[in-house]
Order: structure tokens, then C-alpha cells, then sequence
């Protein structure tokens, strides 16, 4: 369908920009700019634009996300970064955490200034009929003058998977706008997804991709799409919304430059802004199965209905943040800003599932509920008060801090601190970017952690609280093109799943060290970057990690004519470890001490373009597959996607 609509598509969207861009008479072109907002009080730092050709094709592989992956093979599916250092806390609302690669985020939310109407349109497509995967997007922006701008956004994903029931599709759309104003700033945003998936519980037997003669009676070739998988009727749909409203009102004096002899200029140089933000989310999960024999088979307790499941967990929550800023730079005796802001939130949960009057037959199928007075919604007002302090302005040092204690609630006795230094140190004659970091938190464990109510799972628990304490540093050269990143954490009572796919709490101390180097090399045309990654865990048992992951990705860029040129191969690669399995009930991802995962590299051969405005590829992913070994799994009984053939195009509307 969206292979037939995407030339109107095109069409309307090329109209729409060139509209806009009739309004005006030969407008001034100014250069663009991006920025994303830094929570709390969402202070502005520059992002870029993406228009680069350059790796453009890897952008459509479900190992995009991270070189080292834990997935369920298809593109938009649930999946979990093994490089502990980049992943995210535990949200709320545990569902989003597997798919947050594929839904908008408060994190990716990015603004756009570019004085004439932007739109960025791509469509990628990749496989046959039966493994087909389309993903098409926008992004538009456009000024109505040089500080209001508005933009939205579509993202519309749809794979069919390379194995049997495991399709997946992810429709995600927004608008956002921003005023930038001398007194008053805004910037907010409002966004949906929906995400569906076929959950197939993995394949039956691993020999079906290790060694298919056993298991096939010796034939050696296998269609992946006959493979049989455990569960046929299964589904996942998740699907919420962020809304987001940041205000600031900026006090200041008025400063009057003289321009020529009847022109005076006036600058308001802001002294004091005040805050608010608002920002409301929501989620919904809901997990269906309705084959009955797998509904006993696959699970090993069935509590509410034997026939099938239908789970519904719902989540909303509400945050209000005030705060008042003394802003940096407004004389040479304001080195920082300092801030100090309240924060009060509402969360609100509501577990049901679809129990129905069972026989005695039934009954003898199903356990006992075991918490058969457990609540099943829970209303939360939480407060916090906080405080920051940043130097953007900096030519040497910059810095932000950012702290915060919990007062009410399940927030009371809650730490959260933040910061992050800048600064440029003397090396070798010259000066290099230099970056220290650090966290402190002391957070409560999320309240579906704590209670939760379905059809196959039921746990009541009473967690501590989570310690962390991370420190690390980053050094960059630029003239070896070399990038290396340090840091060591603590972590007491951290929460897992076990390998009963349960919450548990490992009461002692874990400490994870990693060491990150990004080594990139040119010779003429001739590039070859590495990025390799060592972790190391204290714990394995509790926090399972490969020791070394890699990227490496080697490629020649040239010129012919007006059309640039990328050739390259790519390659991911993790050493052994007891990877972590996927319970598709719950979306998460628990720990299992049987079955070892890695040791195999996924390589992908492309040819990236761009023309004038126009970026396009052509990508071979997995092209290594049966040359490099079998035991191409990024989890216990989740192969990864076969080789394919993929190809794409990004157009970039700017007039």
C-alpha cells in the first residue's frame, strides 16, 4: 500500500514547501539550525540536521540500534542494548523501554530554525513479498519569521519479518512548534504512537538455523519462513502520547547601541526568567493470545483463563515543574546560571485482564492466584525540589549541574544528581576537548515492578531503593581522529528478571567498568572507522554483558561528476555470553544462565549516494550469512534477519 501512495506523497509534500516558499519574494537565506531541550527546565543545546549521506543505509537494520543487540530479529521489534553505559534508566511504564528505539521520545524531540520550509522525506524498502520491511517518514518545518517556527512529523514502519509471526508495524506522528522571543520563549511538541507486533516466542528448535539437516532429514537448506515457532496467536500493541509545553519569561534591562547617527539599537539583556513546563504522557499495553493449547503450553502458570489472554495494562501521568532562573552572561560578573525549580507529578496505573467463570475442568488447568488481594490501580502524587547550575558561554569550561530530592510520595528520600564539565586541556602543542561525568541517584523501584496482575504473571513485592553512583571521562583528538571514553558504576539493590522471567532485587553491590575507544583512519579516499567497546561486570548474573563489542566499517568516498559516492562494508561483532531471553507477555527481558550468545559477526556490503539534495542506497545486510558459521542469534531462539537486499531514498525539500 504505501509503496502505492508514496509518488502522491512526494507530490503533496513538494507542493506544500514550494507554497510556503512563494509567500516570500527571493527570501534572505540564513543558515539553519537544530536544538534539542535539556530537562528540567529545557535549556537549549545545538543538534544537527540530518542530511549526511554518508552511513545512511545503516540507519535500516535492527542493528542500528547498537553493536552489540539483543533483539527479536524484526526491524521495529522489541530489543535491548548490551552496552550498559548507553542504556536508558527503567521507565514507569517498563513496556516502552523495548521499543523506545522506534517511539518518540522527549530525548529526540528536536526544533528546527531554518528561515525557508524544510521538508526532509525518506522511504526505505527491503526483502520480497513474503519478508517485505517499508519504513516512510517526514519531517517538516517552516518560520513564519525569524522566531516562530512550527513543524510535525510521520513515521510509519511496516515489516513482515523474515520468520513466521513475528510482523511488526509502528505509526508515529507529531507537530511541535517554538517562539524565541526577547521576553518570552516557548517550545512544545505533541506526539502519538502505536505499536503492534506478532509475538512467535522464538523459534521451536535452534538446529532449524545451526545445523538444518538434523532436523530436516538431511536436507541443508532452509526457508526461514518455515521454520516453526512456539507461539502463532500471540500480539503486542503499545501505544501512547507525550504532550509537552515549555514556557520561560525572561526579566531583564534594556541595552541601547548606537549605529550609525539616527539609529540606536535596543538589546533586552535577560537577568531573571521564570519557568513552567508541563509535560502529560500516556501509555496503554495490551497483550493478546488466543490459541488455547499454547495458551497452557508455552507459560508455565495460568492464573485468570485457560482459553486465552487478554492484558491490559493503562498509564498516564501528569508533571507540572516551576522554576526561576539567574541567567548566565548577563554581566561579566555572571560566569553561570543558577536555577531552582518544584516539580510535582501524578502517575496513574490500572492493570485489568479478561477472567472469565472457569469449569472445574479449567480449574484443574490453572494455579491458585497467588495475591488475590492485590490492588490492581494505584494513583501516585509525587514532589520534588531541584536545583541547576550551567555555563553554556564558556570558551574553556563549561559545565552543568543539575540536582534534585524527592519530598512526597514514593519520590520521598529520592537523590538524583546530574553533571556533566567541558574544557580543553594543552596536548602534544595544541588543546584537546576533554569531558568528565558523573551520576548519583537513589531511586524507588517503578510501581509495575513492585505489583502487576495478568493472565501469567502476578508478583507483589517490596523493593528497596536503587543506588548508582557512575564517574567517567572522555578525551577526543582530533588530528589521530581519535575518541576514548572511560567509566566505572556501582549499582546496590539493582532490579532485574530472573530466569523465571520475574522481578527480583540483587541486594548486594555490582560494580560495570567500560572502556570505549573510537579510532577512525583515512587514507585518501580510503576511511576505516572502529568503534570497540569493553565491559567488564562484577556480577554477570545479575547484569549480563558481553566483554567486547565492536563496529568496524570500512568504505571509500569519492566524486564522479556531481554525484557523491560511499562503497563500504560494515560489520557488528560481541564475544560469548549467557545473553538475556525475551518474555513476550511482558515485553521484558530476563536474565538465563543456559544458553550462550555471540561470537558472530553481521557484516552488510552498501552503496550509499547523494545528489544535489537527494540521498539514495543500495544495501546487502547479513551478506556473510553461511559464510561466517550458523549461530547467527542475538538471543536464545531469536535468529537474526537473513540476508536481504535493501534500498532507500531521503529527499531534502529545502527551497
Amino acid at each position: 500500500m504505501i509503496r502505492k501512495i508514496l509518488p502522491l506523497i512526494i507530490l503533496g509534500c513538494t507542493v506544500l514547501c514550494f507554497a510556503f516558499a512563494g509567500q516570500a519574494k527571493k527570501p534572505k537565506i540564513e543558515p539553519s539550525y537544530a536544538w534539542k531541550i535539556v530537562p528540567p527546565l529545557g535549556l537549549r543545546e545545538p543538534a544537527s540536521i540530518d542530511t549526511l549521506f554518508e552511513n545512511y543505509s545503516l540507519e535500516f537494520i535492527p542493528q542500528q540500534v547498537s553493536y552489540a543487540y539483543a533483539a527479536t530479529g524484526n526491524y521495529c521489534a522489541e530489543g535491548r542494548n548490551m552496552i550498559f553505559m548507553q542504556r536508558e534508566p527503567m521507565s514507569d511504564f517498563f513496556f516502552d523501554d523495548a521499543i523506545r528505539p522506534w517511539i518518540p521520545s522527549e530525548a529526540k524531540a528536536k526544533f528546527y530554525n531554518t528561515r525557508i520550509p524544510m521538508t526532509l522525506l525518506s522511504y526505505n524498502f527491503g526483502g520480497g513479498k513474503e519478508i517485505g520491511q517499508d519504513r516512510f517518514s517526514t519531517i517538516f518545518s517552516a518560520n513564519a519569521n525569524a522566531r516562530t517556527q512550527v513543524g510535525a512529523m510521520i513515521d510509519y514502519i511496516y515489516s513482515k519479518g523474515s520468520y513466521n509471526y513475528q510482523a511488526s508495524k509502528d505509526l508515529n506522528w507529531g507537530v511541535s512548534g517554538s517562539h524565541i522571543g526577547e521576553h518570552y520563549e516557548f517550545q512544545g511538541y505533541f506526539t502519538h504512537f502505536n505499536l503492534l507486533t506478532k509475538e512467535n516466542g522464538g523459534i521451536t528448535d535452534d538446529l532449524y538455523i545451526t545445523d538444518p539437516a538434523v532436523v530436516q532429514g538431511g536436507n541443508t537448506s532452509v526457508n526461514s519462513k518455515d521454520i516453526p515457532t512456539n507461539l502463532t496467536s500471540a500480539h503486542n500493541r503499545v501505544r501512547g502520547s507525550d504532550l509537552y509545553l515549555n514556557n520561560r519569561y525572561k526579566i531583564g534591562f534594556w541595552k541601547e547601541e548606537q549605529i550609525n547617527d539616527t539609529t540606536v539599537k535596543r538589546t533586552l539583556v535577560p537577568v531573571t526568567s521564570i519557568i513552567w513546563t508541563l509535560k502529560y504522557s500516556d501509555g496503554v499495553h495490551k497483550f493478546r493470545n488466543m490459541n488455547a493449547e499454547q495458551n497452557l503450553g508455552f507459560w508455565e502458570n495460568t492464573y485468570l483463563n485457560p482459553d486465552y489472554t487478554v492484558d491490559v495494562q493503562n498509564y498516564w501521568k501528569l508533571r507540572n515543574t516551576v522554576g526561576i532562573s539567574l541567567l548566565e552572561g548577563f554581566n561579566k560578573y555572571a560566569k553561570a546560571g543558577l536555577s531552582a525549580y518544584l516539580t510535582h507529578e501524578i502517575r496513574n496505573f490500572k492493570m485489568t485482564s479478561d477472567p472469565l467463570q472457569p469449569t472445574e475442568a479449567q480449574l484443574e488447568a490453572m494455579k491458585p492466584i497467588p495475591f488475590p488481594e492485590m490492588r490492581t490501580s494505584e494513583r501516585q502524587n509525587l514532589m520534588w525540589v531541584g536545583a541547576q547550575l550551567t555555563k553554556q558561554q564558556g570558551r574553556l569550561l563549561n559545565y552543568d549541574i543539575t540536582g534534585e530530592i524527592g519530598l512526597v510520595g514514593p519520590a520521598a528520600g529520592e537523590i538524583k544528581v546530574n553533571g556533566e564539565i567541558t574544557t580543553r586541556v594543552p596536548l602534544f602543542g595544541d588543546t584537546v576537548p576533554v569531558r568528565a561525568f558523573g551520576h548519583f541517584t537513589n531511586l524507588s523501584a517503578p510501581w509495575l515492578m513492585q505489583h502487576y496482575w495478568s493472565n501469567h504473571f502476578m508478583w507483589d513485592n517490596s523493593f528497596e531503593k536503587t543506588r548508582s553512583l557512575r564517574i567517567g571521562g572522555e578525551i577526543a583528538i582530533p588530528w589521530t581522529r581519535t575518541t576514548f571514553s572511560a567509566a566505572v558504576e556501582n549499582v546496590q539493590n539493582q532490579l532485574y528478571f530472573d530466569a523465571d522471567a520475574l522481578p527480583a532485587q540483587y541486594g548486594g553491590s555490582a560494580q560495570v567498568f567500560s572502556a570505549t575507544l573510537r579510532q577512525n583512519f583515512k587514507f585518501g579516499v580510503l576511511h576505516w572507522d572502529n568503534l570497540i567497546t569493553y565491559q567488564q561486570c562484577t556480577e554477570d548474573d545479575v547484569i549480563p554483558l558481553p566483554k567486547l563489542a565492536l563496529n568496524t566499517n570500512l568504505y571509500v568516498v569519492f566524486k564522479v561528476a556531481t554525484l557523491f559516492v560511499q562503497l563500504g562494508a560494515n560489520c557488528d561483532y560481541f564475544t560469548k555470553y549467557k545473553g538475556v531471553a525475551f518474555q513476550p507477555a511482558t515485553m521484558s527481558f530476563y536474565n538465563q544462565r543456559t544458553t550462550d550468545i555471540g561470537n558472530y559477526p553481521f557484516v552488510n556490503v552498501y552503496l550509499n549516494f547523494k545528489l544535489s539534495k537527494t540521498r539514495f542506497y543500495v544495501m546487502m545486510s547479513h551478506v556473510n550469512q553461511g559464510m561466517t558459521g550458523t549461530n547467527y542469534f542475538s538471543m536464545p531462539h531469536y535468529p537474526m534477519n537473513p540476508r536481504r537486499l535493501q534500498m532507500g531514498l531521503s529527499i531534502d525539500f529545502a527551497n
